[in-house]
């Protein structure tokens, strides 16, 4: 790690290359509000209720994501209306890139995240808490678009130390191949039927 005028830059080695990370301060007490619960991935036996992840379906541009090394948004989306409409566009993450997300409210009840994924490549997700990158997992993309593993945000974590809910920010590393990236869901706090 180096520090640098109060930010961090972490370098993350994967499949033979290196990122360098600018980790940006988030909040650490939050107020989640709870608006637009659905259950987007019902359909593959997943009925937590969810939470668009603000400018998740990548309809508006990148909508407040921090766009890097590549990362845009093209045409096309998932083909499963998660968001109640058919979209036309979604995230490109080409080898290398990194998109990160505004930040997101989650809470010390059955936290998780959840996106569609396509393309020949592998995406890390990371949970980025008070400038820490917490890895969340990854989800490796396919010819058509699927959904991604279930993604703890670590939310009893953040619960604890921030008194029951947090900012965060959910950081997506392209790190092997090109993939591409939808509707972007968190299960905030609430779970099942």
């Amino acid at each position: 790690m180096v520090y640098s005028s109060g930010r961090v830059v972490l370098a993350v080695f994967a499949a033979g290359a290196v990122f360098a990370l600018e980790l940006c301060p988030v909040s650490h007490a939050a107020t989640c509000t709870l608006s637009g619960l659905s259950q987007p991935f019902s359909s593959w036996l997943d009925n937590a209720r969810y939470e668009l992840a603000p400018g998740g379906d990548f309809e508006s541009g990148n909508d407040g994501w921090t766009l890097s090394d590549g990362a845009s948004i093209v045409p096309g989306s998932e083909p499963y209306a998660s968001t109640g409409e058919l979209g036309s566009s979604s995230l490109s993450l080409p080898q290398g890139s990194v998109a990160t997300s505004p930040p997101v409210c989650v809470a010390a009840t059955y936290p998780s995240a959840r996106f569609f994924i396509v393309g020949s490549g592998t995406v890390s997700v990371y949970v980025v808490y008070d400038g820490l990158p917490i890895p969340a997992g990854a989800a490796l993309g396919g010819e058509y678009w699927e959904p991604s593993p279930v993604m703890l945000t670590s939310g009893a974590v953040w619960g604890v130390l921030s008194g029951g809910s947090a900012l965060v920010l959910l950081r997506f590393v392209a790190s092997l191949g090109d993939v591409g990236v939808d509707d972007v869901w968190v299960d905030p706090w609430s779970r099942g039927g």
